[in-house]
């Protein structure tokens, strides 16, 4: 597959305030590619916009849940730049909880998030994405659409859907002139988990011990995994694994994968433990 010009035309990054996405940003302008960086947080996206210089960097500030703002500001990037050729979905937020502790408005709030986000402003683009003789959709997965672990049931519900979107979005576009990938991070020392929301039934201090377990077993930095996820862009893959841990994840759910818990289950204790009180 031929490679794909990033140079000059346009991408579109969602999430791109902070973490990976705001990363991806700073790679791609000293590139010289125009960028429409998209946020819920006004304040934190001037501040990375403010930073990149010589391309013609937008930011448009929009909540991913609302499907008529979505779509809104598809139309208002699609206007100021002519030629969009990747849109890059980093936008996420992470949810910590057994089922018993979570109430059905907490996981459907990250489902709004995570996937209908993800589908939504990929719909509203992808009209503009066909009118270009080649052009990409890199979808952010996680670790955990290959493998689901306890106390992180609304995460992985939604990060699963996001693969079986990006993979099913990818076989309907088949032989058109847009393709579709996913990335498959792991261990990225973003501040999705120690930033991210709790069920309301969990003691706080309870909940901020198992996100820093969690963060503590992170290894990848921000900036590392930015420079891999625009390579993957680039060069139109469909499947890309980010950080050690998350190539080995993928063979372990591909050799056992009615048991692979059993490997996980013991270095992830503590980071999905959300019932034993803290003394």
């Amino acid at each position: 597959m031929k490679r794909l010009t990033l140079t000059g035309s346009t991408t579109v990054i969602t999430g791109a305030a902070s973490g990976m996405g705001a990363e991806i940003a700073r790679i791609l302008s000293a590139d010289g590619v125009h960028l429409a960086l998209v946020d819920h947080n006004a304040e934190a996206l001037e501040t990375v916009a403010a930073d990149l210089g010589g391309t013609t960097v937008t930011t448009h500030v929009v909540d991913l849940r609302d499907d008529d703002a979505v779509f809104a500001a598809a139309d208002e990037i699609t206007s100021t730049h002519p030629h969009v050729n990747a849109l890059i979905t980093c936008a996420g937020s992470s949810m910590l909880g057994n089922l018993d502790q979570l109430t059905m408005e907490e996981m459907r709030w990250l489902t709004d998030v995570n996937l209908w986000g993800t589908v939504s402003i990929t719909k509203a683009l992808l009209p503009t994405l066909r009118r270009e003789r080649a052009a990409h959709i890199t979808h952010l997965a996680s670790i955990y659409a290959l493998a689901a672990p306890a106390g992180r049931i609304p995460y992985a519900l939604s990060k699963y859907a996001v693969r079986g979107f990006s993979e099913a979005l990818r076989h309907e576009l088949e032989g058109s002139s847009v393709t579709v990938g996913a990335i498959y991070p792991a261990g990225v020392r973003t501040g999705i988990i120690l930033h991210g929301r709790y069920a309301a039934a969990i003691d706080p201090a309870v909940a901020a011990r198992a996100a820093a377990a969690q963060a503590a077993m992170y290894h990848t930095e921000p900036a590392d995994a930015a420079a891999q996820i625009v390579r993957a862009t680039e060069r139109r893959r469909a499947r890309t694994m980010v950080g050690r841990e998350a190539r080995l994840v993928d063979v372990l759910v591909r050799v056992a994968p009615a048991a692979y818990w059993r490997v996980m289950r013991r270095p992830l204790r503590e980071a999905v433990d959300t019932t034993t009180p803290i003394r």
